[in-house]
């Protein structure tokens, strides 16, 4: 079982990038160019690397290896995008490691590409990359090459090594527990959970009991023995159930309009321990958004331009309109979700003025998480 914290510090201890691992201060998957550059570096990897993992760690700055974390990403369905876009697609697992440097709402975003042992390619056009493009690692660049490559194993050994210095021990685990309850969430209700004899789940949160059941929310669920958060949300609502052999994470979302807001369960996430060491992780999305009224919610909508077109021309906003722009990402969600779908690029658009106030700007990027969650399970 590998710890992916001492993985990533063994990767960026290797020298610099390689044909085998790439760092990224981050990555951008809600545009086109951001989509285009990530799947070519995958691409280069994994014909790079016929016959072993190769990795791409983002939240480290590439001149200094200083590790500054990104946002919490919980997108497993970042596979879809490869599948829609590469031939012979690699297998894709995104992690989020906890560091104990980085601020609670932080982590380093860990991508663990298994190759097919066949040519991967773009299947179709994507930004300025012609679909049947082929491409491979040259040292630290992904660059393209020509259809008759060569593929070489040159990887293995160096990877197999650095793989087996991160295998996780006793004193990982011990440690990692002790950590999480006693110096990360000390001021929260924390648990720990043992499954198998093998993996300890611990999870934080404040609870709240209604109508004989517990809710979690400032959640924090991790897998000690490779110290992957499984969930975190400053925001959301949980509740956790667990068998001998499953943990179950459900996600609420609190939506409405008018102070009339409803929980919505919005996804369920099932981990599954099995006996020969092994985890299985299976989402279902639950999400079934509310409905409003038409004439109610344009009025909702021609309020929230307002707002934005107020903060695109520095105009100062009055009382009212600061409490109404608070809830300004939920009520641009729940248009959307509605029929409006220019509401979807009218939030994206807004990201920008929303970033000066911390709350609201938090409530946006829920409110895309939401909105990619949605995308990825159509």
């Amino acid at each position: 079982m590998i710890n992916k914290r001492l993985l990533i510090k063994n990767l960026l201890a290797h020298n610099d990038e390689s044909s085998f691992y790439d760092k990224k201060r981050k990555i951008d998957l809600g545009t086109k160019e951001g989509k285009a550059k990530f799947l070519k570096h995958v691409c280069a990897l994994s014909n790079s690397n016929p016959n072993n993992n190769s990795f791409i760690v983002i939240g480290v700055e590439d001149s200094t290896n200083e590790i500054l974390g990104v946002d919490f990403f919980d997108d497993s369905k970042i596979q879809n995008l490869i599948n829609a876009y590469l031939s012979n697609a690699p297998i894709i697992m995104y992690e989020n490691v906890a560091f104990p440097s980085l601020p609670e709402n932080k982590v380093v975003g860990l991508v663990t590409i298994r190759p097919t042992n066949k040519i991967t390619s773009l299947r179709k056009n994507i930004w300025k990359y012609w679909g049947g493009s082929i491409f491979m690692r040259d040292g630290s660049i992904s660059m393209p090459k020509d259809f008759d490559i060569e593929i070489k194993d040159v990887n293995s050994e160096i990877v197999k090594s650095i793989e087996n210095q991160a295998k996780n021990n006793i004193e990982h685990t011990l440690h990692g527990v002790i950590d999480f309850i006693n110096n990360r969430h000390k001021d929260l209700q924390s648990h720990y959970k043992v499954f198998k004899e093998l993996f300890v789940v611990c999870w934080a949160g404040n609870t709240k009991n209604s109508k004989g059941n517990t809710y979690y929310s400032r959640v924090d669920i991790e897998l000690i023995n490779e110290q992957v958060r499984l969930f975190y949300s400053a925001l959301d609502e949980v509740s956790i159930a667990f068998t001998e052999d499953e943990f179950i994470i459900t996600e609420y979302v609190l939506l409405g309009l008018n102070n009339q807001n409803k929980y919505y369960p919005l996804e369920e996430v099932r981990i599954r321990f099995e006996e020969n060491g092994l985890y299985h992780l299976d989402t279902k999305l639950l999400f079934e958004p509310p409905r409003y009224n038409k004439k109610t919610l344009h009025h909702i909508f021609n309020a929230n331009n307002a707002l934005v077109e107020k903060l695109e021309k520095g105009i100062p906003l009055n009382s009212n309109e600061e409490k109404d722009l608070a809830n300004l990402p939920a009520k641009y969600l729940i248009a959307y979700l509605n029929d409006f779908l220019e509401a979807k690029p009218k939030l994206l658009a807004a990201k920008t003025y929303l970033k000066p106030f911390p709350n609201i700007y938090e409530s946006y990027k829920e409110s895309v998480r939401i909105l990619r969650k949605i995308k990825y399970n159509s």
